[in-house]
């Protein structure tokens, strides 16, 4: 599962047994200045190749079923035409057995989660003195 919010990105890597999912790995990162401008599209493609790269060494070889809740990004793989950075990205989810399949923000609480971490840039002062 991959989301991507104004100011972050986050990926759960996961696997069903039966009919269970497991989760193996929760990954998130916050954007730079120039990645938070990109369009939203942009910004859940980012999602997914931030989390084939953190994943590779578990996804190589293997089926990828990725859920993401922009359906947008189904329609990108099979585009002829776009901008450069996204043909690099495109390049690289061909690595993969990759499959795109929507899943609505209700359902992919996780990943919706870690997209949205709010960071506190400004640490709290240290207290001398507990009372």
């Amino acid at each position: 599962m991959c989301d991507a919010s104004n100011h972050a990105i986050g990926a759960v890597l996961g696997q069903r047994i039966g009919k269970e999912p497991h989760v193996i790995y929760y990954a998130s990162r916050m954007l730079d200045n120039t990645q938070s401008n990109y369009t939203t599209t942009e910004k859940e493609l980012l999602a997914v190749v931030f989390a084939l790269e953190k994943f590779r060494h578990y996804l190589l070889g293997t089926k990828v079923v990725v859920f993401s809740d922009h359906a947008a990004l189904k329609y990108l793989l099979s585009k002829k035409e776009a901008k450069p950075r996204l043909i690099r990205w495109i390049l690289l989810l061909q690595e993969f057995d990759l499959t795109i399949k929507d899943k609505k923000g209700a359902k992919n609480l996780v990943a919706d989660h870690l997209s949205r971490l709010v960071t506190n840039n400004d640490p709290s002062p240290l207290n001398d003195e507990f009372r």
